[in-house]
C-alpha cells in the first residue's frame, strides 16, 4: 500500500491539471459567449438608437417641409393681401381725384367770370387752340393745324370784346407764320425722296453711253473698237441675276427712309439715306442721272429742319394767362330791387 502512493500521485496532478484547464477553457468559453453577447446587445442598441434617430430626423424634415409649405402659403398670402391693398389705395386715390375734379367743375360753374355763351366760346377756342399745338408737336401735320387756327379765329371773331383784340392779333401773327412754313420740311422731304425713288428705276444700266464719248481721250477713241479702256475704282457692279435683289433691297431702304422721317428719327433716317447712296454705284454705271441723284441724296443727308417760329403756341399761352387772371367777358350788370317803402 505503501509503495502505491508515488504511482497514484502523478495521475491525481495530471486529473487535477485536466480539471483546471477544462475549467478556465470553459471560462474562457463563457466570458466569449458573454462578450459576443454583449456585443449582440450593443449593436441592437446602436441599431434601435439609429434607426430612433432617422424617424426623428424624417419626422423633422416632415416638419421643415410643412413649415416651409406654411411660409410659403402666408407669403402668397401677403403678397394676396399687398395687392388688394394697393388695389384699395387707388380705389381710394381714384375716388380723391374725382371728387377733387366735381369740386373744381362745380367751382367754374359757380364762377361768375365764367358765363354763358362767351365762356363757351373762350373754351372752344382753347379747344382748338390746344388740337393745332398737338397736331404740330406730335403729328407734325401742318394742315390740320392750319384748318385748327381757321376755326379758332372764326369762333374768337364771334366774341366781341375789346380786350381781345390783342389775343386777335396774337392768332393772325400765328397764323401768318404758319402759312410761311408752307408744306413743312418733313413733306418737302418726303416729296424729294419719292422723286429719287421715281428717278431710280430710270438711270442707265448699261456703262457705254453716247454723252461720255466726246469726254474720252483721243487715243481712246481711236482704240475702242479693239480695245475698251475703263476705269476701276472700289465698287462694282453686281451681276445681272442679282439685280432683282439688289432692286428690292432698295426699296426697302427707300421704305425705312420713309418711316424714319414719319416718326422723327433724324438718324435713322441719314443712315437710310447713306444706304441708298451706297447702292448707287454697285447697280449703275456712272451716268449724269446718277450723279444727279447722288447730288439729291447728299443735299437730303445735309439739309436741316428750320427752326419752329416763336409765334406757335403763343395765342394759347396768352389766352389762358387771360383766364387764369379771371377774365370778364361783358359781366352782367346786377339787377337793381327797388325798395320798398313801409
Amino acid at each position: 500500500m505503501i509503495d502505491d502512493l508515488p504511482s497514484d500521485t502523478p495521475r491525481s496532478g495530471s486529473r487535477t491539471r485536466l480539471v483546471v484547464a477544462v475549467l478556465v477553457l470553459l471560462a474562457l468559453v463563457l466570458g466569449a459567449w458573454r462578450g459576443w453577447a454583449w456585443w449582440q446587445a450593443q449593436r441592437a442598441q446602436e441599431q434601435t438608437a439609429q434607426s430612433a434617430a432617422e424617424q426623428r430626423l424624417d419626422a423633422l424634415e416632415s416638419r421643415t417641409d410643412a413649415l416651409r409649405r406654411d411660409q410659403r402659403a402666408q407669403a402668397q398670402r401677403l403678397l394676396d393681401a399687398a395687392a388688394t391693398n394697393r388695389v384699395l389705395r387707388d380705389e381710394v386715390l381714384g375716388l380723391g381725384q374725382r371728387g377733387a375734379l366735381l369740386e373744381e367743375s362745380v367751382a367754374k360753374l359757380t364762377d361768375p367770370t365764367r358765363h354763358g355763351a362767351q365762356a363757351l366760346r373762350l373754351d372752344e377756342v382753347e379747344l382748338l387752340l390746344s388740337q393745332a399745338a398737338q397736331r404740330l408737336d406730335i403729328a407734325h401735320d401742318l394742315a390740320g393745324a392750319r384748318r385748327a387756327y381757321a376755326l379758332a379765329a372764326g369762333a374768337l371773331d364771334g366774341i366781341d370784346d375789346h380786350r381781345l383784340l390783342n389775343l386777335k392779333q396774337a392768332l393772325a401773327q400765328e397764323r401768318s407764320a404758319l402759312d410761311a412754313l408752307g408744306d413743312g420740311p418733313r413733306a418737302d422731304a418726303l416729296k424729294r425722296l419719292d422723286a429719287i425713288a421715281a428717278a431710280l428705276p430710270r438711270l442707265p444700266r448699261d456703262r457705254t453711253t453716247t454723252a461720255d464719248a466726246p469726254s474720252r481721250p483721243a487715243w481712246q477713241r481711236w482704240l475702242s473698237p479693239l480695245v475698251d479702256v475703263r476705269p476701276t475704282r472700289d465698287t462694282t457692279l453686281i451681276a445681272p441675276e442679282e439685280r432683282a435683289a439688289a432692286d428690292a433691297a432698295l426699296q426697302v431702304e427707300v421704305s425705312l427712309a420713309r418711316a424714319a422721317l414719319e416718326r422723327s428719327d433724324d438718324a435713322g433716317w441719314r443712315a437710310a439715306l447713306q444706304r441708298i447712296d451706297a447702292w448707287l454705284p454697285r447697280v449703275w454705271p456712272d451716268s449724269p442721272a446718277r450723279r444727279g441723284v447722288h447730288a439729291q441724296l447728299r443735299t437730303l443727308q445735309t439739309t436741316s429742319a428750320p427752326p419752329q417760329p416763336t409765334e406757335l403756341g403763343s395765342t394759347l399761352q396768352q389766352l389762358r394767362m387771360l383766364r387764369n387772371a379771371g377774365l370778364r367777358l361783358q359781366p352782367t350788370p346786377p339787377v337793381a330791387t327797388p325798395e320798398v317803402s313801409p
